[in-house]
């Protein structure tokens, strides 16, 4: 469930500010609980637990959000804060993986709440927050009449609140991480959490089943490929996923990921039909996962055979070649 890439056309004052703790419960008060930890936030997306997540963590420069969910779970994203002790006055950035509406979508939504939240993304996803028309002319093509219920307003980020990110942002390591979105960047903590956006897959906490989310236009196995190979690298601790949920055992979850990406993209590549391919998948998740239902609200498998099928569609004559 996300939204279409904005190139993909054809397919995506001087307030004093005082700085505020994040309140978070003690170990034995707070635990872990489906996953969660004290710092995860369940947008509730159309009503549902687990399908959109987003993260409050503190930063060197104040609290921050990484990710927010469409315009559409604005409420529940406050009510969260709220839970915490917070409002959305108190958060001071806004970190982001990539543009997709069910990562980005109320961006602009929350900077006209709060006008001093700063909004970090890469360089290719930073005109299109400041201008939104593009992406919201193809994901209305393809969300139709839906589209609002699904993700809401997609408001314009003031060009002075957007800010590219380089190979640092508020004491977080920030790197590149393709494969999903050629704009998709991770942030790496300094306590060892991974904040992954969908670079490392989907798990609907707590559960067994890693899927790959892989819609058009820009799915690309060998990008991705680099990318599990640099989070492997860096050995996170853990892995913050927005969809949903905090993975305490990095390796074997990556692991996962990379067999499925293969998995997936050799079936379709050996000539399965749509049909087949979402027949093949369903089974198998059916097979593995306890929340088989929330997955496909978070990554329908549909998205994932299409996203599969253009890549495979388009790198099929430099196959052949090799």
């Amino acid at each position: 469930m996300v939204g279409p890439d904005p190139d993909a056309e054809c397919g995506h004052g001087a307030a004093v500010h005082v700085r505020r703790v994040l309140h978070r419960p003690a170990a034995d008060e707070a635990g872990r609980q489906n996953g969660r930890i004290s710092d995860l936030i369940d947008l509730h997306h159309l009503g549902a637990e687990r399908v959109i997540g987003c993260y409050l963590l503190e930063t060197d420069d104040g609290p921050a959000l990484f990710d927010c969910g469409p315009s559409s779970d604005v409420a529940a994203l406050e009510q969260g804060l709220a839970e915490r002790g917070l409002a959305l006055t108190d958060v001071r950035h806004l970190l982001l993986s990539h543009i997709h509406l069910d990562h980005a979508g109320a961006a602009g939504t929350l900077v006209r709440k709060q006008p001093d939240l700063q909004v970090h993304v890469s360089e290719i996803g930073a005109p299109h927050l400041v201008d939104p028309s593009r992406l919201e002319r193809s994901a209305r093509r393809l969300y139709g009449e839906a589209f609002d219920e699904l993700w809401g307003e997609l408001a314009p980020v003031p060009e002075q609140n957007v800010h590219v990110v380089g190979a640092e942002t508020l004491g977080l390591e920030t790197f590149p991480t393709p494969g999903h979105a050629s704009h998709h960047v991770a942030y790496l903590g300094r306590d060892g959490t991974l904040y992954a956006g969908d670079a490392a897959g989907v798990r609907i906490q707590p559960d067994d089943y890693v899927s790959p989310p892989t819609p058009p236009p820009e799915f690309d196995l060998e990008a991705w490929d680099r990318t599990v190979d640099e989070l492997e690298r860096r050995e996170p601790d853990r892995l913050a996923l927005i969809h949903f949920g905090v993975v305490d055992e990095p390796k074997p979850h990556l692991a996962s990921l990379r067999e499925r990406l293969h998995a997936w993209t050799g079936w379709i590549r050996d000539g399965a039909t749509e049909n087949e391919f979402l027949a093949r998948a369903e089974a198998e998740r059916e097979q593995i996962s306890r929340h088989a239902g929330i997955g496909e609200k978070a990554m329908p498998l549909w998205q994932c055979y299409a996203g599969i099928r253009r890549y495979v569609d388009k790198t099929a004559p430099t196959i052949a070649s090799r």
